[in-house]
């Protein structure tokens, strides 16, 4: 890969990384996605409750559908995560500790707090309390899932460490298990109205965390132990690349199609609940991308800990607010307007990281090793 020398830093500087076409133009699709899914709520409503109404299993208030959808989205994901990282969890301890205590320390108070702040006091009169309460949730649940797949594209346009958020990436699906429920329990009832399910919570823990983890762990441990970890990098994860991409495209039809007559009668909010998102996802990406510098973590290792406290396991989050409130609901709403500020806010933190990296000691600027 060519590199170019940035003219305010001796270090050296990448010219040739680039997104995808769809990875690019995430928010542009999302977009087209509102528009078809709005447009075939309202043209085909009966058709649209028939599949609103099926379930996975009786009273797990799961969406079928979007459940098998939101599988083909997840599982290819966690068959990035490699266990074995975790033998690397004592390599430079300082910057994985900022990255936890930041995700699950700061990240889903500081968003409860944002939008308790927003939806309840400086946008109060632009909603009903009920709205409120839902947007509340919803904006909690984004902030409970810590990234995974995409941190990896993140990571590669900061020259990040690739094998170091690999570790971080994996430990923080691990604690996920253990603390996603809780948190938002805890969060939801303690900022709103409302009354978290804890069973269906659990429900959504299981189908969409420990189901994909646990086969995405066991389709990568045989294909690779088969054919080899090249082969299995290299040639079999890009063939699902198609599969995820129309599976999300896919799900946010579906969930736009349920949201239409919300949509319709208040498009508004959809801007609304950007704003304490935009907040929260800049804070955070700035107090990890700080107090990394503070401790002079390396800036392979900064970078992509900043990015990983900025930006939201969507898919995750998208398929919890339906299952606990239905996806027609304000909380499924605001999920969704997680993923469509992801990449243009992913965008310009990474564009600030690759920008800011000479505040890092040159010794400490370092190419990710793999």
């Amino acid at each position: 890969m060519a590199h170019v020398m940035n003219p305010a830093s001796p270090v050296l500087v990448s010219s040739e990384k680039r997104l995808n076409i769809f990875e690019r133009y995430l928010t542009v699709w999302v977009g087209l996605c509102i528009l078809t899914g709005v447009l075939v709520g309202k043209a085909f409503p009966s058709l649209v409750n028939m599949f609103r109404s099926w379930e996975l299993g009786k009273g797990s208030h799961i969406n079928l559908p979007i459940a098998v959808l939101i599988w083909l989205m997840i599982i290819p994901m966690m068959m990035k995560v490699d266990l074995t990282a975790l033998r690397n969890v004592g390599r430079r301890p300082q910057g994985l500790f900022v990255t936890l205590v930041v995700n699950w320390l700061v990240k889903p108070f500081s968003m409860a707090f944002f939008a308790w702040l927003f939806f309840r006091f400086v946008f109060g009169g632009w909603m009903t309390p009920t709205e409120a309460d839902q947007y509340i949730a919803g904006c909690i649940i984004l902030a409970a899932a810590p990234c995974t797949a995409m941190v990896f594209v993140w990571s590669y346009l900061t020259d990040g460490d690739a094998a170091y958020t690999l570790v971080q990436v994996t430990v923080n699906d691990l604690i996920m298990l253990l603390l996603f429920a809780p948190i938002i329990g805890f969060l939801v009832s303690g900022t709103s109205s409302l009354t978290v399910p804890f069973s269906i919570l659990m429900y959504s823990v299981v189908a969409f965390i420990v189901i994909p983890l646990a086969t995405g762990t066991l389709v990568r441990t045989w294909l690779i132990a088969r054919y080899g970890k090249h082969w299995f990098e290299q040639d079999f994860l890009p063939r699902f690349g198609p599969v995820t991409i129309v599976a999300l495209l896919l799900t946010l039809v579906c969930i736009f199609a349920f949201q239409a007559d919300n949509i319709l009668a208040k498009p508004w909010h959809v801007a609304l609940i950007a704003i304490p998102i935009l907040c929260q996802v800049y804070m955070n990406a700035s107090l990890t991308y700080g107090l990394m510098r503070w401790l002079r973590v390396p800036y392979a290792v900064a970078a992509p800990g900043a990015l990983i406290g900025a930006s939201n396991f969507f898919e995750l989050a998208v398929a919890t607010a339906i299952a606990l409130f239905g996806p027609e609901s304000g909380a499924a709403l605001a999920t969704v307007v997680g993923v469509l500020v992801e990449v243009p806010v992913m965008l310009s933190v990474c564009q600030v990281c690759n920008r800011t990296r000479h505040w890092f000691p040159e010794e400490l600027v370092e190419r990710g090793t793999a």
